[in-house]
């Protein structure tokens, strides 16, 4: 395909889809991608209104006020409880917890995106109030100007730790949290040199910790000129973190981890593609909520590039499938076995954070995910208010046939084909006891590669 034809396709697949309706399944893909899914009743309200409508909910700025006291209530006292602690061990259930329950299902998908971006592990931060207060952080400043999250996060008291900048001092600069910022953070291997990395060290000299808050000593930063990308300056850290963010491939870098995370795990993507995504990110002062927005309502995110284009991580996988039942269960189990799935929420692997895509899933992982369906449906749990036993009423399914078509639409972003269908029903029809029947189909679905993929 020539460059004039890939431009025309660029330009088609980012047209805006704002006006146009939703229908089922376009409806469960982006509760899907922007969330972690949503129950029957949710798609058929969403059936009534517009991509932006429903978009511009997801993405609002606050829960909704008849919710916001009852849950906050929920989570802070789960929260003192994890504070209380002698180490950070029921974190992960906690925040579990609140992805299960939370109104506000979009900010929670883009706060576990920034813990992979913004890796920070329990494992060497031992005190559960920074690692809570770091997660706060970065639920406060998910969605807004990328400079001010990024501001936020090197001077929070975790991170300064976790990357050593809280020993940076004027006579021995420490250029681990510089390093780590430019290649991982915000731009990218490639994009600066050992030079930028010294002197965004300097920059950085003098952050500390008094106790477990953030303090500028300004007798251990060095103030003389420094030279960033070329430019000298005096450089501050806040000038330092603004020179970064303003560098043109900082919002390349970030709309290449938003694609990844939101649309497709490919590793062929072309990065014309993306470029759209980075332009609306520099010319709306670095707003995240702007940019998924336009991600969110493009035809390019209904498209065959972005359908059935990623795989379900963990918390994809397992929040998923309670959210779409409205279902709860012990996050604390959850939690040990998002573990065995290799991803323990506040425990990232490394500084890189989860890889995801195809990393997600091996012999042992896969395995694994079956039995982790099944345990959860297994369970004694409650579901949309009620028990397992009236469940296919909620849902007015009576037949094996009406059972596998409920469950494909709210857990499959690919449609099954016929002799799929057929051979599905045929099973579960003679293996039919006293269970619900949509538990039963959600659980033979969880077996085939299909439910796999988001």
């Amino acid at each position: 395909m020539n460059t004039r034809m890939l431009k025309s396709r660029r330009d088609e697949l980012w047209q805006p889809v704002d006006d146009q309706t939703l229908d089922l399944s376009t409806a469960a893909h982006l509760y899907r991608r922007v969330g972690f899914g949503a129950d029957w009743q949710t798609l058929e309200s969403a059936t009534k209104r517009t991509v932006g409508e429903v978009t511009d909910e997801l993405l609002r700025k606050s829960e909704p006020a008849t919710d916001t006291a009852r849950l906050e209530h929920n989570f802070s006292q789960m929260k003192t409880v994890v504070m209380a602690g002698n180490g950070p061990n029921p974190m992960p259930a906690w925040w579990l917890y609140r992805l299960i329950h939370t109104q506000q299902p979009a900010i929670e998908k883009l706060v576990v995106f920034w813990h992979g971006h913004f890796a920070t592990s329990a494992s060497k931060i031992l005190s559960p109030s920074l690692m809570l207060r770091q997660n706060e952080t970065l639920r406060r400043g998910a969605m807004g100007p990328f400079e001010q999250l990024v501001l936020e996060i090197s001077r929070d008291p975790a991170m300064l730790l976790y990357l050593d900048n809280a020993t940076n001092r004027r006579n021995r600069p420490n250029e681990n949290y510089a390093r780590e910022l430019l290649e991982l953070f915000c731009l990218g291997l490639g994009n600066y040199n050992e030079q930028d990395i010294r002197e965004l060290a300097r920059a950085f000299t003098g952050w500390e910790l008094r106790g477990e808050s953030f303090q500028f000593n300004r007798f251990q930063h060095d103030p003389t000129e420094k030279t960033l990308f070329g430019k000298g300056g005096l450089y501050s850290g806040e000038q330092a973190v603004a020179a970064v963010v303003a560098n043109p491939e900082a919002s390349r870098f970030i709309a290449r981890k938003l694609f990844r995370y939101y649309v497709s795990d490919a590793d062929d993507i072309d990065a014309a593609l993306v470029e759209p995504l980075a332009e609306c990110l520099r010319e709306n002062q670095f707003d995240i909520r702007t940019g998924l927005r336009k991600l969110f309502t493009s035809r390019l995110f209904y498209s065959d590039v972005a359908r059935a284009k990623k795989i379900r991580s963990p918390v994809d996988l397992s929040v998923g499938l309670l959210r779409s039942l409205s279902g709860t269960t012990n996050t604390i189990g959850l939690a040990e076995s998002m573990r065995e799935l290799g991803q323990a929420l506040f425990y990232p692997p490394n500084v890189k954070g989860w890889d995801g895509g195809r990393q997600w899933i091996n012999s042992a992982t896969l395995v694994g995910r079956i039995n982790l369906v099944a345990k959860l449906l297994d369970a004694n749990l409650e579901f949309s208010g009620g028990t397992e036993s009236g469940l296919d009423r909620l849902h007015n399914i009576s037949t094996m046939e009406e059972a596998i078509d409920r469950a494909q639409t709210l857990m499959l972003a690919v449609e099954l084909d016929q002799d799929q269908r057929v051979q599905l029903v045929k099973l579960l029809t003679n293996s039919a006891g006293n269970r619900s029947k949509l538990l039963q189909a959600i659980k033979a679905l969880s077996t085939m590669a299909e439910f796999q993929l988001a």
